[in-house]
């Protein structure tokens, strides 16, 4: 048997040099025999009258049947010479195999070509590890590595690997066909990179605050929901400037809309918008008790909490309104010692080129300001009330780096002082690292929070590595503890984890609904929770870690909510149903059969009407806190628990089948 070729492609059949193939009066060499076939499930079309007869298992000869193909398996284990066969075949006019013959070279070159291609991209795009220890190694091709597409050969996966042949990165062909030319050299770089460097030290026993932004989950799947975003788009402040149809009723989503064939007015959609944020600030506070009996003491303030205040043209001042309903939450807020801060949208950039962005950011900054400012929180947590605000973009076309950094400069010393006493800068997971943001926080007095899951992104490999170890040596993070102490602000960070299996930088940005651990950070600061689940996640940790107040956390029962209140439930009485006679048997006793059969005329006995479920009600207080027993927990993957079981209704037979 002729032996396989390493070097060629699994899917590739060589029949030696194909003019010695396709001349008729030439015998194979032991060279084109050497490279001759290899196994391979391809199965050519052959003649009926040219087919012969195969030996089954036990050596009796197997006639085949009609429309079978011959297969290249079987020419290699039949024939001791199998590239002269194919060659007399040739010879002979077989249009199979020269059709075969031909996909085959076709393919072939197929495969050469997308193997140059894709080595000559990889080159291209990725730097050579020699260049810095701490880069991802180059990568080449291996000659086996088929790339091309064809109907022959389905690929489970391409194989790519660096020099060392230390790692290796696996793209599914499936996943490799959706993909476009950057996707695809982004996966590598992102399946290739040095692994992340994590320290092993854990902030316990805990002393500081952890904290989830928004949103709580429990709270928001209550009737009533419990939560502080209510928003609205500004076609709404257009339609509710005319009055309802019938102004003396409550509005309703279908039966009470805004009447559009009245005059409109000013004052109704101001009113409107003015609703939403108040019926926000009042949720606060029950948000407020709610951490503090599961011993949260941290929480990020939505920005969307007073809908389109910062607008140009549909915005509004809150004092006029709102100074009371935010008082009182601020009030709570001081008396539990809780911390409250807020984070403005990626749009608000003080360093872009564009005058209207900047112009848009510093009125967003205000009317943060003045949301932190009515709440009258105590000088402390005041000065804990802080803004995290993102550099935003680097403006490659307005000068990069140093003219953004320049033009934040020029834009921050228009601030007020109150906006610039809460201000504090964040390295995000695009453009601007640690260090990147370090100086300017340092000379503008600008404290900078450090966002671990942010800088596994965006890191600068000449100086520290991904992971938490390098980060948080002395010489980093005294620096970055200085810019909270000069302030007297207690430090803040931010931790979170990406999804499972994130390979690309884009792909790592997503949060994962949980965090497996805590980072190394000092145990007596404030660290946030960046994850999908919320409040969640911090159960996850403090019950992982025994952290104090984990005794407090119960698992909910699934589907039921014994903290807010049930309506009677109604329960139905059974229907009557005629019950069978029985056939009278000989030596039966009338009386028995008269029992079976009900009152004797053919009707069921009364079935027992079980007793109606009263509900119950809950106070105000004791509304959405978990009952007595604390059951606000839910384990991860489960959140349809906190609904109600949906109805399985059951399908009505079709009476045309029956």
């Amino acid at each position: 048997m002729p032996q396989r070729n390493k070097k060629r492609p699994s899917a590739q059949v060589a029949v030696g040099e194909k003019q010695t193939a396709r001349a008729a009066d030439v015998t194979p060499s032991a060279e084109a025999a050497s490279n001759g076939p290899r196994r391979s499930s391809r199965r050519i079309p052959v003649p009926l009258e040219s087919r012969s007869n195969k030996e089954d298992r036990t050596g009796t000869p197997k006639k085949r049947g009609r429309g079978v193909a011959m297969d290249v398996d079987e020419i290699v284990s039949t024939h001791t010479d199998p590239i002269g066969h194919v060659a007399k075949r040739l010879e002979n006019g077989d249009e199979a195999a020269a059709s075969a013959l031909r996909h085959l070279e076709e393919m072939e070159a197929s495969f050469k070509n997308d193997i140059k291609r894709r080595r000559l991209q990889i080159e291209q795009s990725i730097p050579n590890g020699s260049s810095s220890d701490r880069s991802a190694p180059a990568l080449k091709l291996r000659e086996s590595s088929s790339l091309g597409k064809s109907d022959v050969v389905h690929l489970d996966h391409v194989l790519l690997t660096p020099d060392e042949e230390k790692e290796q990165a696996f793209v599914t062909a499936k996943d490799e066909g959706n993909m476009s030319g950057d996707e695809l050299m982004e996966t590598i770089k992102g399946a290739n990179r040095p692994p992340a460097v994590n320290s092993g030290f854990l902030p316990l026993p805990w002393k500081g605050r952890l904290g989830y932004a928004c949103l709580n989950t429990y709270l928001r799947t209550a009737k009533p929901p419990v939560f502080s975003s209510r928003t609205c788009r500004i076609s709404s402040i257009l339609e509710h400037r005319h009055p309802l149809a019938d102004p003396s009723q409550p509005e309703h989503a279908t039966k009470n809309r805004p009447d559009k064939t009245k005059d409109s007015d000013l004052v109704l959609g101001q009113k409107y918008v003015e609703g939403l944020g108040l019926a926000n600030a009042r949720d606060i506070v029950k948000m407020l008790r709610w951490n503090e009996k599961f011993g949260i003491r941290f929480m990020r303030l939505s920005s969307e909490m007073f809908p389109f205040a910062s607008h140009e043209e549909y915005g509004y001042k809150l004092a006029s309104f709102a100074s009371q309903a935010l008082a009182e939450a601020g009030e709570v807020a001081g008396e539990l010692g809780h911390r409250l801060t807020t984070h403005p949208g990626q749009f608000t950039q003080l360093g872009s080129p564009r005058e209207q962005v900047v112009n848009n950011a510093i009125r967003d900054l205000e009317y943060h300001n003045e949301l932190l400012s009515l709440l009258k929180l105590p000088p402390q947590q005041d000065r804990d009330a802080v803004m995290i605000l993102h550099m935003g973009g680097t403006f490659a076309e307005a000068g990069g780096k140093p003219a953004t950094l320049d033009r934040f400069r020029e834009n921050y010393a228009k601030l007020s002082d109150s906006i610039k006493r809460r201000l504090v800068l964040e390295n995000d997971d695009v453009s601007w690292s640690v260090h990147d943001l370090l100086p300017i926080c340092e000379e503008l007095n600008i404290p900078l929070v450090l966002d671990y899951h942010h800088h596994n992104i965006i890191f600068d490999e000449d100086k520290v590595r991904e992971g938490t170890y390098d980060i948080s040596q002395p010489d980093i993070m005294e620096r970055i503890t200085r810019t909270w102490t000069r302030k007297d602000i207690t430090q803040k960070m931010h931790y979170s984890e990406p999804c499972y299996g994130a390979i690309t930088s884009r792909d790592r940005r997503k949060h994962s609904p949980r965090v497996g651990t805590m980072p190394p950070c000092p145990p007596d600061m404030d660290l946030m929770i960046e994850a999908k689940d919320k409040e969640q996640a911090v159960f996850e940790l403090m019950r992982r870690f025994k952290l104090p107040g984990f005794e407090k956390i119960a698992d909910v029962v699934a589907h039921e909510r014994g903290d807010q209140d049930r309506p009677p439930q109604k329960v139905k009485a059974p229907k009557k149903t005629a019950a069978k006679k029985k056939k009278r048997k000989a030596g039966e006793d009338a009386a028995e059969d008269a029992e079976d059969a009900g009152n004797g005329d053919g009707e069921a006995a009364e079935a027992v009407v079980p007793a109606p479920d009263p509900g119950f009600t809950v106070t105000a207080r004791e509304f959405g806190m978990g009952g007595p027993l604390g059951r606000v927990y839910w384990p991860i993957g489960c959140e349809d628990w906190l609904h109600p079981r949906k109805k399985e209704r059951k399908a009505k037979p079709d009476d045309s089948k029956s």
